[in-house]
């Protein structure tokens, strides 16, 4: 199997084009996984509290701040929620 990086749901958001952007994030909140899934879509879509992604699959977070805020919402999501609790 190949490797992958846990990464846990620090952001919720949308778009003018009606999607929905999920950001996962590393625990130390300096690489992050985007999903974007159309709004019709999440009736059938599961969201979980993380997700392993690919390191491939990883960009990086350069803000100080936004590092610094992912790694925080990364420590009170583990701190309330299994990985695959839906959230």
């Amino acid at each position: 199997m190949a490797e992958t990086v846990r990464c846990w749901l620090v952001e919720r958001g949308y778009d003018n084009r009606d999607l929905i952007i999920l950001k996962y994030a590393t625990p130390e909140g300096d690489r992050l996984f985007r999903r974007e899934l159309a709004a019709q879509a999440m009736d059938s879509v599961t969201v979980t509290a993380a997700k392993d992604v690919s390191p491939d699959d990883l960009e990086p977070v350069d803000d100080p701040e936004t590092r610094e805020r992912y790694a925080n919402e990364v420590e009170r999501v583990t701190g309330e929620h299994d990985p695959d609790d839906e959230i």
